[in-house]
């Protein structure tokens, strides 16, 4: 694959993301839209040029790993401004170096999960608010290096209501190095790490007997 059919390629696969959540966050059912949403994710990833997923030719399309959804993992949340931060660097191998700033911390999190996460804007033209975190199921039933909510980059947006922004975790997402080694993403900082268990969203290909003995 030369350069500009990577190029054609992400740009669709952008496109692609930012029309599914377009789409969900036209659905007034969240539970429906998630089941959407997950539905053209999988088609997704079983299609696209630039999937992650390094399934061999000719093999079932497989569905992406998630816990059942549940209602009390999505909240509307204020975000809260931050003072001026110092800026935090990724090294993304071939992609180059990902610089983000910290904006803004979540108020509403800590009755439900026992802490607040910020919010970074990522540098760079266009920019984007990014939102990646992890929990104590992170290196054990989900993605070692976190799972992401919002992903500006990638049209990854829940929307808001009421004038607070929406954080539904059954909508997390592990990022594609997750998926595959020919990926380098960024894991979530430190300080965005929940004392709880978040299962909801993504998680590992683990048997649902062996997550029942976990609960």
């Amino acid at each position: 694959m030369d350069n500009m059919e990577r190029a054609l390629g992400l740009t669709d696969w952008r496109r692609l993301t930012t029309e599914i959540y377009a789409g969900v966050r036209a659905k007034s059912d969240p539970e429906w839209a998630w089941r959407e949403w997950r539905a053209k994710r999988d088609q997704l990833f079983a299609s696209h040029s630039q999937s992650p997923r390094n399934d061999s030719p000719g093999d079932a399309p497989k569905t992406l790993p998630f816990f059942d959804y549940h209602p009390a993992y999505r909240l509307l949340v204020e975000m809260e401004g931050l003072p001026d931060q110092d800026l935090l660097s990724f090294d993304l191998g071939s992609d180059g170096l990902m610089t983000m700033l910290p904006v803004g911390r979540t108020s509403g999190l800590v009755p439900s999960f026992g802490g607040e996460l910020t919010a970074y804007w990522i540098c760079g033209y266009g920019g984007g608010i990014f939102l990646p975190f992890t929990d104590t199921t992170s290196g054990h039933e989900t993605f070692a290096g976190g799972r992401y909510l919002l992903d500006g980059i990638n049209g990854a947006d829940l929307g808001m209501e009421n004038g607070r922004t929406v954080l539904d975790f059954n909508f997390a997402y592990s990022p594609s190095c997750a998926h595959s080694p020919t990926w380098t993403c960024p894991p979530a900082p430190s300080e965005n790490h929940l004392p709880t268990a978040i299962r909801a969203g993504e998680r590992l290909a683990i048997a649902g007997s062996q997550l029942e003995q976990r609960a």
